[in-house]
């Protein structure tokens, strides 16, 4: 009997997972722990193995989609069993069409359904291309960039007599010229130099040829595509506002200098950095400043009795955001400890994703001190209600008292917060009571 691969989920608030690699194809024999498919939510990746033993009757999704989570991604079985009703979202009908679109309908008078089907797009569309197999290699073969291609299928699929009928209307390319014109949005020229009146890589022109041919174009990653994703929505969702304040640093050095003081003598096991002692810094301030430890819902706000802090942590696969739950109950060393942990395995790629999720931290911190960075405008992580951006250390003017300026060492803080849930006063006032944290902190 055949069976479902479903798209697992990852933490109860991941909705969709990117196809990373199909390692077995459609026909493949398939033993029980077998590995399926890699895939990746916008922090981490994971990979699917085999529950049963059996072929691989179908793959629903190619690498690269982005899938619902809990939806039919494939189908192990017998050779030769049924997989429609295991196709998602309806796509059986969509299939079926697409399997018989081979054989045009011998009642219909040809050319009129020919020119009823042709429509050529001017500009390549957004987002996904919807296409039958079948329509993709006709394209292929025939050098027709289906991308320009207006389907007539369900949903908008482009089928087989699209292509066919689009083939009459657009310049064929040759298969270089497909993989150059796709790679780099470049379309024929309108005189073509290839065999068979094909357009050659060389006849591709820039849809805007004022750059050149000094750039290489190169598509983004997953996780980037989630990240840009995440970050568009917390732009377009909120009223974003930063405001920026500078800290005298003298206290915090001192700190940080005692205890690897401590460290080297073995008072202590933790290495506590700067960062650990801005974080606990801000801890204290969002005891005082509750309104800041929240998240924005609406019509509505969560108001959080604990302080559950997140870390932005810079990552070769993107940024992830860890969440230390319970941040306020632990000591110096704990928090510093934990702060470790959860950066050290976002760098290793198994954080636990319920940790990642934005709802995990009802604050952020975002350090970006090391990189030299004096002042920027970190962006909120919904529903989160504020993020602060730790920035780096530099010499500045300061009266001393008595008419005496000295240069001190200062640290940019930048507070951005959402405007529908926080005033410009409360927010200020919190930024303030971070400076003040920062500036007498003791232990």
């Amino acid at each position: 009997m055949a069976i479902p691969v479903i798209m697992p989920r990852q933490g109860q608030s991941v909705e969709t997972c990117i196809i990373g690699e199909w390692y077995k194809q459609v026909g493949d024999q398939v033993k029980a722990g077998d590995m399926l498919f890699s895939y990746e939510t916008d922090k981490a990746s994971f990979e699917e193995e085999a529950k049963e033993d059996g072929e691989l009757l179908a793959i629903f999704y190619e690498e690269g989609d982005e899938v619902p989570v809990l939806i039919n991604v494939a189908v192990l079985g017998k050779s030769g069993e049924s997989v429609d009703e295991f196709r998602p979202n309806g796509d059986s009908a969509e299939e079926s069409s697409a399997e018989q679109e081979e054989a045009p309908a011998a009642s219909t008078d040809t050319s009129s359904a020919k020119e009823e089907k042709t429509v050529v797009l001017d500009e390549r569309p957004e987002g996904k291309i919807r296409i039958s197999p079948r329509a993709k290699v006709m394209a292929e073969k025939m050098g027709v960039p289906y991308e320009k291609v207006k389907g007539s299928g369900p949903h908008g699929r482009i089928i087989a007599q699209d292509v066919e009928a689009a083939s009459e209307s657009v310049a064929q390319l040759t298969p270089l010229a497909q993989e150059k014109s796709q790679a780099e949005s470049l379309e024929p020229a309108k005189e073509t130099t290839g065999l068979g009146g094909r357009a050659s890589a060389a006849d591709l022109i820039s849809y805007n040829p004022v750059y050149g041919d000094d750039f290489e174009v190169k598509k983004l990653t997953n996780i980037r595509k989630l990240i840009a994703k995440s970050m568009h929505q917390s732009l377009q969702n909120s009223a974003q506002l930063t405001h920026h304040m500078s800290a005298d640093a003298r206290q915090i050095m001192a700190l940080r200098k005692s205890f690897k003081k401590k460290l080297e003598a073995g008072e202590v096991s933790q290495n506590i950095t700067i960062n650990d002692l801005v974080c606990l810094a801000v801890i204290r301030a969002l005891k005082k400043y509750p309104q800041a430890n929240t998240h924005f819902i609406g019509d509505s706000m969560r108001w959080f009795k604990k302080v559950h802090l997140g870390l932005a942590v810079d990552t070769e696969r993107g940024l992830m955001v860890p969440a230390v739950k319970n941040a306020d109950d632990l000591s110096i060393e704990g928090l510093s400890s934990q702060l470790s942990t959860v950066a050290g395995n976002c760098r290793k790629g198994n954080i636990d994703p319920e940790l990642l999720k934005p709802e995990a931290a009802s604050f952020t911190v975002s350090n970006l001190g090391n990189y030299g960075v004096e002042m920027f405008t970190p962006v909120i992580n919904l529903p989160q209600t504020a993020i602060l951006g730790v920035c780096t250390i530099v010499p500045r003017p300061k009266d001393l008292g008595d008419g005496v300026y000295g240069f001190v060492p200062m640290m940019g803080l930048s507070l951005t917060y959402d405007h529908q849930a926080l005033d410009g006063g409360e927010a200020t006032l919190f930024l303030r009571e971070i400076k003040t944290q920062i500036e007498n902190l003791t232990i």
